[in-house]
């Protein structure tokens, strides 16, 4: 079983992509939120209790939609909603890219590292385009990577972090093995008044692209080649450990 999970919503077109080309070959199964939770990240639900809804459609089970998180819906599935935990988990496919410090707000990519927390191997994949999305070679490579996956193995507490361009499948230039880059959204506010003069922001913003060595996620998808980062969630920064111990605190 291939459990799949993102952050678009149950009804995202990327998912809905991607379940109908997994589903020809496996049995796949959909766990994910009711409602877009885009830039969740890892959040989990601890104030009010999850509901979840079976969906059938054509008179068969694909899945249940959760009034959750991602990473919500992916400890739902393996904990309660499955009879025994997925072979691999697959989040995505995301609209728009994941790219350099995108990745840390992701609830795409928090899906995944929640299934390999729960020692189950994922990939989060995203498609890095807002405008005319065709998801269709996204999914056709996420369906490779997944076999490769499912032969090779993962190493301990590592995530596939995919990035595909929004290009042709002809035009697509090959698949780069990449680090996450440091390129990051700068935010923008836009500042509005409601109708009872209460000042409130909208924030928007755009990607600044700070990269320019090859082999970072950001540049290589720029050359239409699709990124494949291996991603972990140690947060030490081990070499800080003796200078810090040095400060005799």
């Amino acid at each position: 079983m291939i459990l799949l999970c993102n952050d678009d919503g149950f009804n995202a077109v990327g998912l809905r992509t991607l379940y109908r080309e997994l589903s020809r070959e496996d049995d796949v199964i959909i766990v994910a939120p009711e409602t877009e939770q885009s830039a969740m990240g890892h959040a989990i639900t601890l104030t009010q209790p999850l509901k979840v809804r079976k969906v059938e459609e054509e008179g068969r089970l694909i899945g249940y939609a959760v009034n959750g998180t991602p990473a919500d819906c992916v400890k739902l599935a393996i904990a309660v909603l499955l009879d025994e935990p997925p072979r691999i988990v697959v989040s995505g496919i995301n609209l728009g890219g994941n790219l350099g410090i995108c990745a840390l707000y992701s609830g795409t990519v928090s899906a995944a590292t929640e299934a390999m927390i729960m020692g189950v191997p994922s990939i989060a994949i995203s498609l890095d385009t807002y405008e005319n999305p065709d998801f269709n070679p996204a999914a056709k490579f996420a369906r490779k990577l997944i076999a490769k996956v499912l032969d090779k193995g993962l190493p301990e507490g590592v995530v596939l972090s995919v990035n595909v361009p929004p290009v042709p499948e002809n035009e697509i230039a090959g698949v780069a093995i990449t680090r996450q880059g440091k390129s990051r959204v700068v935010e923008s506010f836009d500042k509005r008044v409601d109708p009872r003069n209460n000042t409130y922001y909208w924030m928007a913003g755009e990607m600044r692209f700070d990269e320019v060595e090859e082999g970072a996620d950001c540049v290589m998808v720029g050359k239409n080649y699709i990124s494949v980062t291996p991603i972990h969630f140690d947060l030490t920064h081990h070499p800080s450990i003796e200078t810090i111990k040095d400060w005799n605190l």
